[in-house]
């Protein structure tokens, strides 16, 4: 896809260009917010901002997309660029937005690298980035038209119609149309964007997975985010803004602006075994996957294994239950680090389910205790180092790597290389969020 002359130029600068790219990206940001202070305020998450995790997705993006292009020279990263085109059509990114991007980065470039920046290096990097911008665009528009926008009038007003208090840090919010038109389809594994005013004036957007597909409605799951510091994260991080102002100011009757569902990690058809493998709040998606599999009816082999604190802090505990129980063969793996025996620790009857459907263990999620069926498809939730270690865990145990899907809350810091690489070199890591 790179010309051959391009090609040559970014393969050899590749390497400055990814020592160098951390500086370059803080750099770009500034440069940018202060040109377009509303991008900061009304379209970027600002606690993303202030961690820096949002400017190391960039970073990692622009260098895997260019690595690919150079190992890769005939076909492009489709997975990757359909993740990115998601969670921009999600959000309401605007084909008019990527000069703007173009023209700050290219100009933080210079600034880092000086005179190595020469003419030939600047037109082989801004083929690099308009290869990635008019895919992503074109993907974009694509989403937007399955989804039914037109003139980018993406957002739509729904009220709350319902709250329940999942955990003391959980809660789940029922949307419904204040229009009271048909609500979009959706699938299940998708998520929304969900658009708040804050009392500073900034309009912030966050994504919540769907944890449920109630009649008339959607429904979103939302932790309440504390300061502190994010597992797998790169540092410490501020208290959630649109998380905090949920909790303590949504309690029933307001709007919210709220987004089609996009997502591309959804529920696979088929009739094969499956595995929902969460931590912490990581359980959304799964929930509502479950959900859908209860209500059709299906028959597949399922199983959930989820791990957490404990069980007080597990959302959709006594969902969980109660779906494994209609299920024909599901059954479902706890693990908390403390209080499993509050829970009656081993294996007990699932409501209206067969003996041993569900299972609660003391410590950390080891899937190796499991026996996986072979055909098993995977989805993974949590965080970053969870997610590595039951990868390889699956790995080792046959799945194959095409098999495992998973979701990221927040930046897919996964971008940093490419992601087969960040979620196979596996280490332990805690297992609740």
């Amino acid at each position: 896809m790179l010309s051959p002359k391009s090609a040559e130029t970014v393969r050899a600068t590749l390497p400055a260009v990814s020592g160098a790219i951390g500086e370059i990206t803080t750099l770009f940001y500034e440069k940018l917010f202060a040109a377009h202070p509303e991008l900061l305020r009304d379209l970027f998450n600002r606690g993303n901002q202030a961690n820096g995790s949002q400017r190391q997705a960039l970073a990692g993006s622009i260098a895997a997309f260019a690595g690919h292009l150079l190992d890769h020279p005939d076909d492009r990263p489709d997975g990757m660029l359909a993740r990115i085109a998601h969670k921009h059509a999600s959000l309401g990114v605007r084909e008019d937005q990527y000069p703007i991007v173009r023209e700050h980065l290219f100009a933080a470039i210079a600034d880092v690298l000086g005179d190595a920046v020469t003419d030939d290096v600047v037109r082989a990097w801004d083929e690099v980035y308009w290869l990635m911008a008019h895919a992503l665009i074109a993907v974009e528009k694509r989403l937007l038209r399955e989804a039914g926008v037109r003139d980018g009038a993406g957002w739509r007003p729904y009220r709350v119609a319902g709250r329940i208090e999942e955990t003391d840090e959980v809660a789940t919010f029922l949307l419904r149309p204040a229009d009271g038109a048909p609500v979009p389809a959706s699938r299940s594994g998708q998520y929304v964007s969900v658009q708040v005013q804050l009392p500073d004036g900034a309009r912030q957007i966050r994504q919540y997975s769907l944890s449920g597909q109630p009649d008339g409605g959607l429904q979103i799951s939302v932790k309440r985010v504390a300061a502190g510091r994010r597992s797998g994260g790169p540092g410490d991080a501020p208290a959630g803004e649109v998380s905090q102002y949920l909790h303590t100011q949504v309690h029933g009757g307001e709007i919210l602006y709220v987004s089609p569902p996009f997502g591309e990690v959804v529920l696979s058809d088929g009739d094969g075994p499956l595995l929902f493998a969460s931590a912490g709040i990581g359980c959304t998606p799964m929930a509502g996957m479950l959900a859908h599999l209860a209500a059709t009816g299906s028959r597949r082999r399922i199983i959930t294994a989820h791990a957490d604190r404990s069980p007080a802090t597990h959302p959709f505990r006594t969902d969980l239950r109660r779906l494994t129980g209609k299920l024909a063969d599901a059954t479902a793996e706890l693990w908390y680090e403390e209080g499993a025996r509050d829970e009656e620790e081993g294996a007990e009857r699932a409501p209206g389910g067969a003996v041993d459907a569900v299972t609660v263990r003391t410590g950390l999620m080891d899937l190796t205790q499991l026996t996986i069926p072979a055909g098993t498809t995977a989805y993974l939730c949590g965080p970053v180092p969870f997610m590595k270690a039951v990868r390889a865990q699956l790995l080792e145990a046959g799945v194959p790597s095409a098999a495992i899907h998973y979701e990221v809350f927040g930046p897919d810091l996964g971008l940093q290389v490419p992601r087969q690489a960040i979620l196979g070199d596996a280490h332990p890591g805690r297992v609740a969020r």
